[in-house]
């Protein structure tokens, strides 16, 4: 049978666990070693999968004189993680108050608007009106190079 390869994700998860289990402090070439033979990442992708990491903030890393060395803590997950609850239930909360005023405006709007046979009546009467406004508009621009003021407008 062939041997399936890890998915990025995995590695990724499978390179967190190196660092959260030994909670030290590493190099690249220390991790290039240790992955392929704890983990089963391939040493290839080591470096593409720890450059994600660091750019995701999930790994630290600091240059010390001519080496690079990186760092990651389960603490620093863990507060990262209520960090990131804290701001979505705060954000919950103000979608949740935004929603109750929206609801009471929709009811306070519907207060005079119930559905009578007078309303419906206004409603068309203004429907009719709008309709003639328009009609008279357009017979109004008919009209228009009749207009005196117009005509004087285009003497000018």
């Amino acid at each position: 049978s062939k041997k399936k390869g890890l998915s990025f994700e995995e590695k990724r998860v499978r390179m967190m666990e190196i660092f959260f289990e030994t909670k030290d402090v590493f190099q690249l070439k220390d991790i290039e070693k240790i992955a392929p033979k704890e983990k089963g990442i391939t040493s290839m992708s080591v470096k593409e999968i720890l450059q994600s990491l660091v750019d995701d903030g999930m790994v630290d890393t600091d240059r010390i004189g001519t080496s690079n060395y990186f760092w990651a803590f389960p603490s620093k997950a863990l507060h990262a993680r209520k960090r990131k609850l804290e701001e979505l239930e705060s954000q919950f909360a103000e979608s949740s108050q935004k929603k109750e005023t929206l609801q009471k405006s929709i009811e306070k709007s519907k207060i005079g608007r119930e559905d009578t046979a007078e309303r419906a009546a206004l409603l068309e009467e203004l429907a009719a009106l709008r309709q003639k406004k328009e009609q008279l508009k357009t017979e109004i621009d008919k009209y228009r190079e009749c207009d005196p003021d117009v005509v004087e407008e285009m003497r000018k």
